[in-house]
């Protein structure tokens, strides 16, 4: 099969949806014809090979609002979607919209909606009959949960195109790692338990809630991987709570020392407070060393992953004696964090597996294009 990817950014940028394009591209290079279509932050057009993958960035002034300006974009799709069997596009990116609907192209279009648009809503009144023509173009829709359909403010209409398709871990890379003591050589007291977070420093993460969930908390440290603009912000929150000595903040890690902290921790946190969080691939990444994980019931894919009362706990949004209470119980509870750490690691082998989900990808194509 000629397949086309297409998305705003790709390797080496890092972000949820980037991986999840590089994931597949990979995972079907050496069976199928696969090229890939994004864009460049900004400046010229420019062709590469990445792991073996062709990747062409279309040249582009600039990114406002979230998104590249490229008019380069618009001729390259038209060419290059003219020879694929399948095009693939990863939404939000409304530029894909527009540059699949102006080409007029005739093959089966698969369209991964990672999430709502949610913070440009100004925006959203001029891209709606865009996205929703798109979305009646489309053969297949893929999504990773349930959740992301029905917390959507846009998909429901378009259920009977949905289909279920997770996004993929290569747990052999995890699994076979080399790793370090990298919380436990931090830890101010050396039987505090690990807590571990890891994520961009940003509104929708609830890295605000978690700290102040810390004073309903004992005998446990909390460690911070990852930067963004709240940092300084959340640095005055530690010391306006007076828990510095609790709190590590240890910046962007290494690949390999992201590994070894999810190895390391005792439990992990993602409490993120709004939609923009859609799923949360950290979660799994705890998960595959046998993790807890406390989660929040956004209504999106988040609380699909790790599941409440079976691989952790899941508490509402913003509920910072709820989360404290969640971090007190698995901090003082060694026989249930061991019970929820085996259960998320069957959990991601069975489920989230790359090879699995490949697999499914693989033979939605081939349905689409037998007409099945």
């Amino acid at each position: 099969m000629k397949i086309l990817q297409v998305n705003k950014l790709y390797s080496p940028h890092i972000g949820g949806i980037e991986r999840v394009i590089q994931d597949i591209s990979e995972g079907l290079n050496d069976r199928h014809d696969i090229n890939v279509l994004v864009c460049q932050p900004k400046g010229k057009t420019a062709d590469e090979v990445i792991n073996n993958v062709r990747v062409r960035r279309s040249g582009s002034i600039g990114t406002y609002f979230s998104c590249p300006v490229s008019f380069k974009f618009l001729s390259h799709f038209r060419k290059m979607a003219k020879t694929a069997d399948i095009v693939h596009c990863h939404l939000p990116f409304p530029l894909s919209d527009i540059a699949c609907l102006l080409s007029k192209y005739k093959g089966k279009v698969v369209i991964s909606w990672h999430s709502d648009v949610v913070k440009q809503k100004k925006l959203m009144f001029f891209y709606k009959p865009i996205m929703n023509a798109f979305l009646k173009r489309a053969d297949r829709i893929f999504v990773a949960t349930p959740g992301h359909i029905d917390g959507s403010a846009y998909l429901k209409p378009y259920r009977e195109k949905c289909s279920i398709v997770p996004y993929g871990l290569d747990i052999s890379a995890y699994e076979n790692a080399e790793f370090s003591p990298v919380l436990s050589n931090k830890l101010t007291v050396s039987s505090s338990k690990k807590l571990l977070f890891t994520g961009r420093l940003v509104y929708y993460k609830g890295i605000d809630v978690l700290l102040r969930a810390l004073k309903y908390t004992t005998d446990c440290e909390l460690f911070i991987a990852g930067d963004g603009v709240l940092r300084e912000m959340l640095l005055q929150e530690a010391q306006k709570s007076g828990i510095t000595d609790r709190v590590h903040f240890l910046g962007v890690l290494s690949d390999s020392d992201l590994k070894s902290a999810m190895h390391d921790c005792d439990v992990f946190i993602l409490p993120s407070v709004e939609n923009s969080e859609a799923f949360g691939i950290v979660q799994m990444e705890a998960m595959v060393y046998g993790k807890p994980v406390i989660n929040t019931s956004l209504p999106t894919g988040v609380p699909y992953v790790s599941l409440d009362g079976v691989s952790g706990i899941t508490v509402p949004p913003k509920d910072e004696k709820a989360l404290g209470e969640a971090i007190e119980k698995l901090v003082h509870d060694d026989i249930l964090r061991e019970q929820y750490g085996k259960k998320a690691y069957e959990l991601v082998r069975e489920k989230y597996a790359m090879e699995k989900v490949i697999s499914r990808i693989e033979d939605i194509y081939t349905e689409l294009i037998k007409g099945e």
